[in-house]
């Protein structure tokens, strides 16, 4: 015996090509399980779209004219929106990663990902759990063991805000509340403060930033 269906995924589409915004409405709509709210053409209104129709998850491209990807990551997380967002771009460099992930992006794909790993992308974003295409989540794995990779970096405002909480034991559900972030995201910015720091766990960042001077 089963129970009722699933209530449909609800999404929108931010993507400045039309012949983009298409196949993926096309591709969305012909499979079960989701619901394509409408679309935006840049993240300004992107984001007023997101505002209006709360949909679970916001497909961004990154670079688009009239407002890109990661100022409307932002300004959504700032806002506090229940949407996930799920980057979708053929940019896959740190300078495009990083801070989209640091705006509060949930997952990260390419656009040459199979249809079925979209799906799935979109179904675990919907559910607010951490998504990475094989090869960007390589690379951050690489950065992060690299050897004094990226030791020498400034942590940005919302990493020692992370960081300050952590020094205070905040919980990453706590810090989460705090922030108005996900704990997806704070799981995001606490990976990159530890490649930064060069440490492994809670404990070592914050004694590390105290002897750096970022706490007290």
């Amino acid at each position: 015996m089963t129970g009722p269906p699933a209530p449909a995924i609800t999404l929108i589409v931010v993507d400045d090509h039309p012949v983009v915004r298409d196949g993926l409405r096309g591709m969305f709509e012909s499979a079960a399980g989701f619901t394509v709210l409408g679309e935006a053409a840049n993240g300004v209104d992107g984001v007023a779209l997101a505002a209006r129709l709360d949909p679970d998850v916001v497909l961004m491209d990154l670079r688009m004219p009239g407002g890109g990807g990661v100022d409307a990551i932002a300004e959504l997380t700032r806002r506090g929106a229940r949407a996930k967002v799920l980057v979708l771009t053929t940019y896959d460099t740190d300078s495009d990663t990083l801070p989209a992930i640091e705006a509060g992006a949930t997952g990260y794909l390419l656009k040459d990902a199979p249809r079925e790993e979209l799906f799935t992308a979109v179904r675990a974003a919907a559910l607010g759990r951490t998504v990475l295409s094989p090869a960007v989540a390589s690379r951050l794995v690489s950065r992060v063991r690299a050897p004094g990779a990226g030791g020498g970096e400034q942590l940005s405002a919302r990493e020692r805000e992370v960081l300050g909480l952590v020094a205070r034991g905040t919980s990453n559900r706590e810090i989460a509340a705090e922030l108005f972030i996900s704990e997806a995201t704070v799981k995001t910015h606490l990976t990159h403060l530890y490649a930064k720091l060069g440490v492994k766990d809670r404990a070592a960042a914050v004694a590390a930033g105290y002897e750096r001077g970022i706490l007290g």
